[in-house]
């Protein structure tokens, strides 16, 4: 077989495969590329020495069966026979749910997390939402210091796992997304830089030098990672990408690297007839990230709406602190923006930027199932220095008033793996770095960082302790118990009425109605004939929803339609979805 690598300020490259090494020649059609042929078969394993340097991993690794720092093996990616029959599943109209695989069950593999995909079934989701899979150091960890853009983590089961729980996840009906992250690689295994410019000093990140998307040589970093998106879409038949913090890309192109990807995977979606979808994380608030491209935006699908989880955690908290401060100052009028805008900060003042940030959403031609919506992600419950969910200190109550309010809002749905029975398992941030020097810097960082607000450092979990790792995983024995049963149940419910009721499923964000007391503490909105109402207050409410006839669908507690009067007479710390006749 042919073996190639990118490698164009090399003088001399050789390849080792299965212990034989072979010196590589200069494509000749391809500038900057190398070229070897080698008998290889499905696991053979295999390296590049750049310039008589030690052999490291191919950059386009399909499996890193000994780790980042290991040889690369050879993937026969038409071995798998496929069970599902796939036509896909598009995104207007989903319900996703965000999943870690490390914690998802106790054993930390994606086939213990097939085991568990009955539950999403049941629960109705019809997106399962994995966080990064490629290759890290160690066995444990967020996936956010992958490297191996284009390989599996072998401690979760590497390709052949990834390719059981895709096909078992369409066998149940089920999509399945996966998180990528192009904007940086982890510190540790990362030789990317050996084989050439695929950093550039001209721009700088949080996590360094930036990856190279616009100085010389960004054709083909560019190539290689829209080549590795479309790896994940084609050869494990993912439907779609959850794109970390594009706002941290830095390209000063005419033709941006989203606008090239979005393109690439709508050929692709053509090519293979099923509707596949690329999801930003982006803190930008700009409209043009999720506007077509044939309207001069680029072209990416949908976007996580933090503004909105930012206005439901301020109302159902208090808290006020950080970027939390401009949501807190009258939090449900937070909630009513987004809710009807999308954006809070669309233009306004951010006192946490100090500037003025993002700017308006044009309702008539941008769709409310371009932005997620949701109360708890990964990032907002482990970025928090204890890792506690909002069930830690929060009522089942206004729990479900959280549940209420995302999956019945305008957006689409997402859901952080065991919200959905309130689990009382934290979920930390945690680490197995294999470089001890790197594992203190990382500790000492994570004390650092939340010393600043206050806390003590034995009050900050360590990440290199595999029992932060632990505590982390979901305890499946609770969604059998109350209170979480109930919550359960809460959930199962309003994701079924999405399904059941047309109004819950529009997108159109200018349809939308709301009205609230900020006082009070209730608020209600109105889509179609479907009304919404929760009270976050301890006390009962009289909400004035109008004297047309109402039947009730779903209420946490108790509750009668209201009377000729028109008003709700909801309990504290309660929610409920009608139907107007």
């Amino acid at each position: 077989m042919q073996f190639e690598v990118w490698a164009p300020q090399a003088d001399r490259v050789t390849l080792e495969c299965d212990g034989v090494t072979r010196v590589m020649e200069r494509d000749a059609e391809r500038r900057g590329w190398w070229v070897a042929e080698a008998e290889a078969g499905d696991g053979s394993r295999y390296g590049f020495a750049v310039d008589d340097g030690p052999v490291r991993p191919d950059p386009r690794s399909r499996r890193q069966p000994d780790g980042p720092d290991g040889l690369s093996a050879v993937v026969d990616q038409g071995a798998y026979e496929w069970r599902a029959e796939w036509a896909g599943r598009p995104l207007r109209g989903a319900v996703l749910y965000e999943l870690h695989v490390g914690t998802y069950t106790p054993q930390g593999t994606l086939d213990a997390a097939a085991g568990r995909l009955e539950h999403l079934v049941e629960l109705g989701v019809t997106h399962v939402e994995l966080m990064p899979l490629c290759p890290f150091p160690g066995r444990h960890g967020w996936g956010y210091e992958g490297v191996s853009l284009w390989a599996v983590h072998e401690p979760y089961g590497g390709p052949p796992a990834l390719k059981r729980f895709v096909d078992r996840a369409h066998e149940l009906g089920l999509g399945v997304v996966l998180d990528v992250v192009h904007n940086h690689l982890g510190p540790s295994g990362n030789y990317l830089p050996v084989f050439g410019p695929y950093f550039t000093d001209t721009h700088h990140t949080p996590w360094g030098a930036a990856v190279n998307l616009d100085a010389p040589g960004s054709d083909e970093v560019r190539a290689f990672m829209i080549g590795s998106a479309l790896a994940w879409l084609r050869d494990y038949r993912l439907d779609g990408l959850r794109l970390d913090a594009v706002h941290a890309l830095k390209d000063t192109r005419a033709y941006q690297f989203l606008e090239e990807l979005s393109a690439a995977v709508d050929s692709l979606a053509a090519e293979t007839d099923r509707p596949l979808f690329l999801i930003a994380e982006s803190d930008l608030n700009d409209p043009r990230v999720i506007t077509p491209r044939q309207e001069h935006g680029l072209g990416l699908h949908a976007q996580w709406n933090d503004d909105f989880h930012h206005a439901l955690h301020t109302a159902l908290t208090g808290e006020a602190q950080g970027y939390y401060a401009d949501f807190g100052r009258a939090p449900l009028r937070a909630v009513a923006k987004t809710l009807t805008g999308g954006y809070f900060h669309d233009g306004t003042y951010s006192s946490f930027r100090g500037r003025h940030h993002g700017r308006p959403l044009d309702r008539s031609r941008v769709a409310g199932h371009r932005l997620l919506g949701y109360s708890q992600t990964h990032d907002q419950v482990g970025n928090r220095a204890q890792g506690d969910r909002l069930s830690a200190s929060l009522s089942p109550g206004l729990l479900a008033c959280a549940a209420a309010l995302v999956l019945t809002a305008p957006f689409t749905p997402m859901l952080f793996m065991g919200e959905e029975w309130a689990a009382s398992t934290p979920w930390q941030f945690f680490t197995d770095h294999t470089d001890p020097d790197l594992a203190e810097a990382v500790r000492r960082g994570r004390r650092r960082e939340f010393a600043t607000h206050g806390w003590a450092e034995d009050e900050v979990p360590d990440p290199q302790d595999p029992a932060t790792r632990e505590r982390s995983c979901l305890d499946w024995s609770e969604p059998e118990r109350e209170p979480h049963a109930r919550v359960l149940a809460w959930y199962r419910r309003l994701i079924a009425l999405r399904r059941e009721h047309p109004d819950l499923m529009d997108p159109d964000l200018a349809d939308l109605r709301v009205a609230y007391d900020e006082e009070a503490r209730w608020l209600a909105f109105r889509r179609g004939d479907v009304r919404v109402a929760v009270n976050l207050a301890g006390e009962r409410a009289a909400i004035p929803l109008g004297p047309r006839p109402a039947r009730i669908l779903a209420a946490w507690e108790p509750v009668r339609a209201p009377g000729r009067d028109g008003l709700l007479h909801l309990p504290g710390e309660a929610c409920v979805v009608l139907e107007q006749e």
